[in-house]
């Protein structure tokens, strides 16, 4: 083997120190800064260092059972069977319609008069006595008129007739004329005024002169 010994030359180990020197100077400045941690923090740092836990496996979830498929119901023919009487059975027969009772429109007719009780004069508080016929008072007729007197719904005379005549027609006249002046109260029936019918006796009497 060839051991052959270099001679030391003094800028070699110039060239070396400087590199030497940068690398210090490189690495205090970086301590400094507080890049590379001192050996009690690198402890620390390594004391402290916490493996994250490993997830737990989830088992895939089960797959849904299909839905059975819903069977239609078959549609079913109804048939009414009619029972057969046989000739010992008794059928009824069927009830008469329920006759529909109709509505009549037409109004109601009017009920009969009233038939007023006594003289016709108690219900009349405006009337006039009859005038005595002067050819009757020269000829002395006297006699007794017995009317039938129909009044209306507001108490006037709507109708008069002789029921019984005096025998004399000047004096049944007479009575007519005044009676159809006559004004008298309405008889009511259920609280409405209605018509009525009276009879009203007339005296014919001759008195000394």
């Amino acid at each position: 083997m060839d051991r052959t010994v270099h001679p030391f030359k003094p800028e070699r180990a110039a060239g070396l120190a400087v590199v030497l020197a940068l690398h210090a100077a490189a690495l205090w400045s970086l301590w400094q800064h507080r890049l590379i941690p001192g050996p009690q923090e690198a402890v620390t740092l390594f004391v402290n260092f916490i493996t994250p836990p490993v997830p737990e496996k989830t088992a895939p979830p089960k797959p849904l059972p299909k839905p059975k498929p819903i069977e239609k119901p078959q549609p079913r023919q109804i048939v009414a069977e009619t029972p057969v009487p046989t000739p010992t059975d008794y059928v009824a027969p069927p009830p008469p319609p329920v006759p529909i009772g109709v509505v009549s429109t037409a109004p109601p007719k009017p009920a009969g008069p009233v038939t007023l009780g006594g003289e016709l004069s108690v219900a009349c508080p405006e009337r006039t006595p009859p005038r005595y016929p002067h050819h009757s008072r020269r000829m002395g007729e006297e006699g007794t008129v017995v009317l039938r007197v129909e009044l209306n719904e507001q108490g006037s005379v709507s109708a008069a007739q002789v029921s019984a005549s005096s025998g004399y027609a000047r004096l049944d006249e007479a009575a007519l004329i005044a009676v159809r002046t006559w004004r008298c109260n309405p008889a009511t029936r259920h609280g409405l005024p209605v018509r009525a019918v009276a009879v009203q006796p007339f005296n014919f009497v001759l008195q000394g002169t």
